[in-house]
């Protein structure tokens, strides 16, 4: 986070991150278009669609005299790309962990999810974090205590889960705002 007192600026980043095609992409594309902000957000893909480093987009809101711009990321979840993915969550203030729902892939969602301890390490357990527990129109989908158990989530002190349907919009405004409320605990985000 950088605090700017004579401009009045804050400045957040917050990365969506989660295993190959669990809806980082789309949830940031859903969320743009929800906020009529569509056009600002670039995507680097290769020429099937995928993303090739990262997605980014900035939104910014108005608080009083303060604005918060807020700096949005997608890792890539292919692992030819991992090499990117340090750089991409360096200096986040908050993590949307994107988790796709089907019971085929709790495997690889979970191997995301320690890859993140990796990289933070016990830092880990002070940044924010939302699990977006994405696809959940889908048959078979994992259960809810399922997550808690083997993330082991109550090791977690700013922890959410929030099931969501990127592809309809379903639940990526209430992912943003639970992330928003977990980095600026003290504010209202209408």
């Amino acid at each position: 986070m950088i605090v700017n007192y004579k401009s009045k600026l804050i400045q957040i980043k917050i990365v969506y991150y989660g295993c190959a095609l669990s809806g980082k992409t789309t949830s940031l594309k859903s969320l743009f278009n929800k906020f009529g902000k569509n056009r600002e957000l670039t995507s680097i893909e290769t020429t099937t669609g995928r993303t090739l480093f990262f997605d980014f987009g900035t939104l910014q809101m108005v608080g009083g005299d303060w604005m918060v711009k807020i700096l949005m990321y997608s890792a890539t979840g292919q692992d030819f790309y991992s090499s990117t993915r340090p750089a991409t969550l360096s200096g986040t203030d908050g993590i949307v962990f994107v988790i796709d729902s089907q019971r085929k892939y709790f495997d690889d969602n979970y191997q995301s999810w320690k890859e993140l301890h990796y990289y933070f390490e016990e830092n880990i357990f002070k940044i924010p974090i939302v699990l977006s527990l994405n696809k959940r129109d889908l048959p078979d989908v994992i259960e809810i205590d399922d997550v808690i158990t083997k993330y082991e989530l109550n090791k977690f002190k700013t922890t959410q889960i929030i099931e969501t349907i990127a592809l309809s919009g379903e639940g990526v405004t209430k992912t943003f705002k639970s992330i928003m409320s977990l980095i600026f605990p003290s504010i209202n985000i209408r």
